[in-house]
């Protein structure tokens, strides 16, 4: 798992509860790093997880990019805004995932596992 977060607390905290439910991931604390993170070759990512609102390139650019790379990499947004706010900027599309912070390891576990069953 690819984990995007411009908020160190978030960022470790998230990080944590994934690798304690047995996921390896890596964090990346700017879209910036994240994607040069994702173009390395040697990088085999079956999941990013990825904030909405960050500096320097949104969430939903990031994911665009991502795509663009790897048009199968699924893609979890989460965000301190509710799922409607997020629709109303053009963030939820048909088919993205969402996650509203905060959230339990249950509701990330779930949410995870359900993300990683969806076929494109």
């Amino acid at each position: 798992i690819l984990l995007v977060e411009d908020d160190a607390m978030v960022l470790q905290i998230t990080r944590g509860m994934l690798e304690s439910i047995g996921y390896s991931v890596t964090a990346a604390d700017a879209p910036g790093e994240a994607l040069s993170l994702f173009e390395n070759p040697d990088s085999l990512f079956d999941l990013v997880i990825t904030d909405v609102v960050m500096p320097g390139l949104s969430g939903k650019d990031l994911r665009e990019r991502l795509v663009a790379i790897r048009p199968d990499i699924r893609v979890l947004f989460m965000s301190g805004y509710t799922a409607d706010v997020i629709a109303r900027h053009g963030v939820l599309e048909e088919g993205v995932q969402f996650l509203q912070k905060p959230f339990t390891i249950k509701s990330l576990s779930g949410k995870v596992r359900d993300v990683m069953a969806r076929t494109h």
